[in-house]
């Protein structure tokens, strides 16, 4: 078992001229997992227990910041610097989605893994649901937490989001500068935490200024990133053994977005969190790492 939660050094795979940041819990060893967070968020928002609970699972966690987020490529700026705007618009972005699934498998190739295990959550689970699509031979089953249906774009999307928090988080303002990084981040955290379990703000505010990223308050990167149009394959195609899971209180996509995704996917299972946000609460850890390691386990 791992008591502690230590991180490797901190390498880089390549995709062209995109360098992807990437680190594995140090111990953890067992079935390939590579887990994939959300818009706008680096690696660091992993939660400790969860990564201690899959390594305690008997899986090598390995964890990566998407390109435009964390320590990986920053892609050059496009004009348009709303992500409302950038998530319903139709026309060629920075990059396509495929380019992103493309970058984990970069990542897979650095470690020398034949294929993984994808965790991904929010936007983590679309492209989790993508490499699964684009790239079925490397991937061995797919967790979608918090996500949309990843064939689902334009106007449609709207559908599945509740705007209140959005809308709230674009409109507040931080300053330039690490103090304005950290009350972002904490804003994000605090907005998207489960009301079923106390958020704990010292918690949050260490991890965060240990690992502090501009993401959470960089509307061009988010742009970019939810505005990569996907061109592949459809969610019906997916293959793969898959778990869907979805708090029923989750702030900023409504459950109906994991259900239409298990809907589409033959042979998915659907988990509820009751009272869980769009979040990853820390006491759910064990239950979380029990039913991926079911599912790797069916695989």
């Amino acid at each position: 078992m791992i008591d502690a939660v230590k991180w490797g050094p901190t390498r880089y795979a390549r995709n062209g001229e995109v360098e992807i940041a990437w680190d594995q819990l140090v111990g953890s060893q067992g079935d390939p997992l590579l887990l994939i967070m959300g818009l706008g968020t680096s690696r660091f928002w992993w939660p400790a227990a969860l990564c201690r609970s899959f390594a305690d699972e008997g899986f090598q966690v390995v964890r990566y910041d998407q390109r435009d987020a964390g320590q990986s490529t920053r892609m050059p700026d496009v004009s348009d610097a709303n992500p409302f705007s950038a998530l319903f618009r139709k026309r060629a972005g920075a990059y396509t989605s495929e380019d992103m699934t493309d970058d984990a498998v970069a990542v897979i190739d650095d470690l020398g893994w034949s294929g993984a295990h994808l965790f991904g959550h929010s936007l983590g689970g679309v492209v989790a649901q993508r490499l699964a699509l684009r790239h079925p031979d490397r991937v061995l089953s797919v967790v979608s937490s918090a996500a949309l249906p990843s064939d689902t774009s334009g106007v449609k999307v709207a559908r599945y989001l509740r705007f209140g928090l959005l809308a709230r988080l674009a409109r507040t303002k931080f300053p330039e500068g690490r103090e304005g990084d950290i009350a972002a981040s904490l804003a994000v955290a605090r907005g998207v935490a489960s009301p079923a379990y106390p958020f704990d703000e010292d918690v949050a505010r260490e991890w965060i200024e240990r690992g502090v990223d501009s993401g959470p308050r960089d509307k061009k990167a988010q742009s970019r990133q939810i505005g990569a149009q996907w061109h592949g394959r459809r969610l019906l195609e997916l293959d793969k053994p898959t778990l869907v899971m979805h708090g029923d209180a989750d702030p900023i996509l409504r459950l109906s977005a994991g259900r239409t995704t298990a809907a589409r996917i033959a042979g998915a299972r659907m988990i509820t969190w009751p009272g869980v946000g769009h979040d990853l609460p820390e006491p759910l850890s064990r239950d979380v790492a029990r039913v991926v390691r079911d599912l790797a386990d069916s695989a």
